[in-house]
């Protein structure tokens, strides 16, 4: 009988994209609507996307 493999996580696949280069990006949140309150750097520092520190990227690699 073969061995089981991992399933992969689906909400976490579904938010998470991993790279090549084995970085880990998300989108940032709080950036589609209601930012006239915000300051113009804040929504546009949401448009870029984030990296996952490198401890995360160990615990959340095997998952996606």
């Amino acid at each position: 009988m073969a061995k089981s493999k991992q399933k992969t996580h689906k909400a976490s696949s579904k938010v998470l994209n991993k790279k090549k280069n084995g970085t880990i990006t998300y989108k940032k949140s709080n950036g589609n609507h209601k930012t006239g309150k915000d300051t113009a750097k804040a929504v546009r520092q949401r448009r870029n996307k984030g990296v996952l520190a490198k401890g995360e990227r160990a615990n959340l690699s095997n998952v996606i």
